[in-house]
């Protein structure tokens, strides 16, 4: 046993004060320097301790409240601001975004009260005061509307400012307007800037037209639209020669059918199909009420089988016309998704371009001399005189041919080719009084006619429509007699009529 050993056993239980005895300790290397430092330091922090323990906690306590109380508070600082101040800044903003919201929403609806458009239908895009919106919002090119500005159109019409940004969003549409409003450029400008360019996939594009001169003047603004782009746009003039050029042997080189519902009917009953429709994209119907008109030429069950030959998962669908019914109406509602119906002016109405005119003849001989005089008056050609049906029309036609006045006929018993050189030479000037059926009331576009004669009484309202929707097109102005006799009072006082000339 050394003696650190034995001074440690003697001195058990004693208390022994190293600081009093340092130098002593440290001699007997009973502890370092280092140690004793240590030592001093812990002693001094330990005393500390003891006496601000209770300061410390109090003060630390009252540091959690306070943070506690600046966290529900929202004082919280976030890059230099207060939670508080950068939530005021977020309502703020908030605010503004819904004020500018809601005066896009009244300038949009100053827009559609100032030219009479009326829409419903759920998230309707905004219409556009000018063609160069469509630039902006739905990069549309400059080709395009260059070209849509060649047609004639400087700015948009009333049907054109809602229809065409609601079919370049891809929604179907119920579209009614006025006769000479623009309805053929409404959907023909989305529908070319929507398939871009000529694809080898066959049609991707079908508009149906109720007769074959309305489709071929649709086919001539297509044309023109589209020009620089390319399109294989056809129309089907000769059946026979379809069957074999749009077969499942073709190339598929096309890419806009525009034709009459009889016809795409009768090539898709051919066994196999003569045409495939399996990529149409765009169904467009023009001039739908009257397809949809009760008889032999009753389009509802023909517009089905169309339809379902679409197979294209995207299908869209959209209707025009001056004129609307309530079975059109019906059909659409059921049948399509997210529909938008839109409605220039007063529904079914006409055009207040047109100066309106009733003038008793009292019998039917008074017609005909009613006629002569107005003629020996002296009228601005081209003239229009509708008449009821297209043995009425020949009969006219004999009366008013030996007079020495430039008069022709047009009705669905002549050719083909003949009907085709009539219009031609009326839209020449070659002709300046074209007698004609309904078949000519609707959708034609004869360039400045100046008066429309209506020798027989219409049989409805919508005929009546559409009948003096043949002048007064474009915004220009244009005139329109209607005669009647005794017999045709009861049909004048009904309500339909009156609206009309009150």
């Amino acid at each position: 046993m050394d003696a650190h050993e034995l001074f440690k056993k003697l001195s058990t239980g004693l208390k022994f004060d190293k600081k009093r005895f340092q130098a002593d300790a440290e001699r007997f290397q009973l502890v370092t320097k280092h140690e004793n430092v240590l030592n001093n330091e812990e002693t001094s922090i330990q005393s500390f301790n003891n006496t601000n323990c209770s300061t410390l906690c109090k003060k630390r306590k009252h540091e959690e409240i306070d943070k506690e109380t600046e966290n529900n508070n929202k004082f919280i600082l976030v890059d230099g601001m207060s939670a508080f101040e950068n939530r005021k800044k977020e309502c703020k903003v908030s605010m503004t975004e819904e004020k500018r919201l809601k005066l896009e929403q009244e300038k949009m609806n100053e827009l559609r009260n100032k030219n009479r458009i009326s829409v419903t239908g759920n998230r309707i895009p905004g219409p556009i005061s000018e063609f160069i919106e469509l630039s902006t919002v739905y990069n549309v090119p400059e080709k395009l509307l260059n070209n849509i500005i060649s047609c004639g159109y400087m700015h948009p019409t009333p049907i054109q400012m809602q229809a065409i940004p609601a079919m370049l969003q891809g929604r179907q549409i119920l579209a009614c307007a006025p006769t000479g409003s623009g309805k053929t450029a409404a959907f023909l400008l989305p529908i070319i800037h929507h398939l871009g360019g000529p694809q080898k996939r066959g049609f991707r594009a079908v508009i149906l037209s109720p007769t074959r001169e309305l489709a071929k003047q649709t086919y001539r603004e297509c044309l023109r639209l589209s020009d620089g782009y390319n399109f294989r746009v056809h129309i089907i003039s000769k059946i026979n020669q379809a069957v074999n050029k749009y077969g499942p042997k073709s190339s598929q080189k096309f890419d806009i059918l525009i034709t009459t519902p009889r016809r795409v009917i009768y090539l898709l009953n051919q066994d196999p199909p003569a045409i495939s429709f399996n990529n149409v994209e765009w169904l467009i119907v023009d001039e739908a009420d009257k397809l949809f008109e009760d008889g032999t030429r009753c389009f509802r069950d023909q517009l089905e089988a169309i339809s379902k030959a679409c197979t294209y998962e995207k299908l869209n669908i959209s209707m025009f016309s001056a004129t609307n019914t309530t079975v059109v109406t019906k059909w659409c509602r059921h049948k399509l998704k997210s529909l938008i119906t839109i409605t220039v002016g007063h529904r079914n109405a006409a055009t207040d371009t047109v100066e309106q005119e009733l003038l008793f003849v009292g019998t039917e001989r008074g017609k005909l001399i009613a006629l002569r005089n107005i003629i020996q008056k002296g009228v601005l050609p081209p003239v229009l005189i509708f008449v009821q049906s297209k043995e009425r029309a020949q009969e006219l036609f004999n009366e008013l041919i030996y007079d020495g006045i430039n008069v022709d006929v047009i009705h669905a018993d002549r050719t083909q080719t003949q009907r085709d050189n009539v219009v031609r030479c009326f839209r020449e000037g070659k002709i300046w009084i074209l007698i004609c059926t309904e078949l000519m009331a609707r959708g034609i576009d004869f360039k400045g006619v100046n008066l429309v004669i209506n020798y027989d009484f219409p049989p409805s309202a919508i005929s009546y429509v559409h009948r003096i929707g043949r002048t007064g097109r474009a915004g220009h102005k244009g005139k329109a007699i209607t005669f009647f006799t005794e017999q045709d009072t009861t049909n004048l006082r009904s309500y339909h009529y009156a609206r009309f000339w009150m």
